[in-house]
């Protein structure tokens, strides 16, 4: 692997609703991966047009010569897989067609390795188990996923725990397979909601759920610890489309799950 030319693509704030930097976390003249912030889409959404999108934007940045577009020579650059919205963590892209194609079969055939980190509501009685539940779309919902035994596809999603406190668990997930929502989808069927995850019954945490005696403060509402879906990308490996040599990308866990889970620590450790 070649140094990034850049470990930060600038965007424009006005555009992307505040993120003005996507932290580059791997690249070569194939490959580049980036660190996704949480709230922002992967590519164009049906259901939320009105959200910015990161492909849109860094097609714009190409097609205006943006200096860290000029500073790559980039003409072209495709996402190889999807995050959700409120998903942070290892994005994939391809810096030409005949890459983009390489890893879509990577993919296609469950090589490529994916791991997430979640935070759950619950407490597992195994510290690894598997849910290999079938998934399809709702029938009325178009962005929820549900199990069906007849209809839903293959699904099959690992775990592993990784700290248990008082009434919520981190857990290492590893996708077998790449449906939509799947490890969202999964953790509920399991009775585990993710944390923030209110489109699968997962609610904030706050810290006056934690903190005994916790005092709130006259006419203002509580901001929550973790408000949205605490689930983050951090590892994907994969072999490299044209030397074939394993590839291993990580991202930092962010800011505010490292925040929730020092309040966990200090707040409700289960000792």
């Amino acid at each position: 692997m070649t140094k990034p030319v850049d470990f930060l693509i600038r965007l424009s704030a006005a555009e992307t609703h505040g993120f003005r930097q996507i932290p580059v976390l791997l690249e070569d003249e194939h490959l580049l991966a980036l660190d996704k912030p949480s709230c922002l889409l992967t590519s164009p959404d049906r259901n939320h047009p009105q959200r910015p999108d990161l492909m849109k934007l860094l097609h714009r940045g190409i097609a205006c010569g943006a200096a860290w577009a000029r500073a790559r020579g980039l003409t072209y650059l495709a996402n190889t897989h999807r995050l959700d919205f409120e998903t942070s963590g290892v994005l994939l892209l391809a810096k030409d067609k005949p890459t983009l194609i390489a890893l879509a079969n990577q993919f296609g055939a469950e090589s490529a390795a994916r791991r997430y980190i979640a935070l759950v509501r619950g407490a597992p009685v195994e510290n690894a188990f598997e849910v290999t539940a079938r998934l399809a779309p709702h029938p009325t919902r178009g962005d929820l996923m549900r199990v069906d035994a007849r209809q839903g596809k293959r699904a099959e999603t690992f775990f592993e725990v990784l700290e248990r406190f008082s009434a919520y668990t981190l857990l290492k997930c590893r996708m077998q397979t790449g449906r939509y929502h799947q490890i969202r989808a999964h953790l509920l069927h399991a009775g585990f909601p993710i944390v923030g995850d209110s489109l699968y019954a997962g609610r904030p945490l706050l810290l006056s759920m934690l903190k005994p005696e916790y005092r709130f403060k006259p006419g203002q509402r509580e901001r929550p610890l973790m408000g949205r879906t605490a689930l983050h990308a951090e590892a994907l490996d994969i072999l490299h489309p044209v030397s074939t040599a394993q590839v291993a990308i990580t991202a930092p866990w962010p800011k505010d799950l490292t925040v929730a889970l020092k309040y966990l620590r200090r707040y409700a450790s289960g000792r």
